[in-house]
């Protein structure tokens, strides 16, 4: 790894855009990289949350411009840009732990994943038609989906660059700390996911992505049981275990399988 950082320890994989010299802006290496570390949180049976962040004062500026004009339009990774945008079949959960600039890509980056946490230093936007661009990584889409559509379409249409705190006010963001409070924050909300059964919490994030698709909530209340995230949940160890755990007056030992 030239451009990021990738390691795992007690359950949580932390992946490091390593750029900080351009804001953590990507390059087309830099996707190839991070596609691989997700491909390995994944796939790790033994990783059940992952963070994602940036060195530096930035989280990430969005895409490194002069580099792609150096290099010229190369192919995103399977799972599309910085190897999570069109990352829809991986259920375990992901925490962006954005600790400065989120900007263009950065942002969709942040949007694509499950949990926002951010430092009050940190601000989001998407300036993409400030450069003849369009946010096309999913942040029109998610963030349409994520916060009421007129909010949306005024960020989209003005390109303006939101602090912390009104990401926290529009929705999309989930906490707010001091600076120096962020690694802390992302312990403390690692942990309470950690506490749960691995089996149930990839079956809530698959179930409530799938029920979304569903017309309404009746609907999605009858299709649950026929989903494979519900049926495998319901054959899991873990869904055995709980019960049991609870009976006996004991801590569970969740298997994750």
């Amino acid at each position: 790894m030239q451009y990021i950082t990738s390691s795992a320890a007690n359950g949580v994989r932390t992946i490091t855009l390593n750029r900080p010299d351009v804001l953590n802006a990507i390059n087309a290496d830099m996707h190839w990289e991070l596609e691989e570390a997700f491909n390995a949180y994944a796939a790790a049976p033994d990783e059940h949350v992952c963070v994602v962040t940036g060195s530096g004062r930035a989280f990430c500026a969005g895409t490194d411009l002069k580099a792609a004009v150096a290099e010229g339009r190369r192919p995103y990774p399977p799972h599309g840009y910085a190897g999570l945008i069109e990352r829809f079949d991986c259920p375990k959960p992901i925490i962006a732990a954005v600790n400065g600039l989120a900007l263009g890509g950065g942002f969709e980056l942040a949007l694509a994943c499950d949990v926002i946490i951010a430092a009050e230093s940190a601000s989001f936007g998407l300036p993409e038609p400030l450069v003849g661009a369009v946010a096309l990584g999913g942040g029109l889409h998610r963030l349409a989906r994520q916060i009421p559509l007129k909010q949306a379409m005024g960020l989209i249409l003005t390109s303006r660059r939101v602090a912390a705190a009104e990401g926290l006010r529009l929705g999309f963001v989930n906490e707010v700390v001091a600076d120096a409070d962020l690694g802390a924050a992302i312990e403390r909300w690692c942990a309470e996911i950690l506490r749960a059964s691995p089996v149930s919490i990839r079956t809530s994030k698959a179930v409530m992505l799938q029920g979304l698709a569903e017309p309404g909530i009746e609907a999605a209340m009858k299709a649950q049981p026929t989903y494979p995230a519900f049926q495998a949940w319901q054959q899991s160890e873990d869904a055995r275990e709980g019960p049991l755990a609870f009976a006996e007056k004991r801590q569970p030992q969740w298997k994750g399988r």
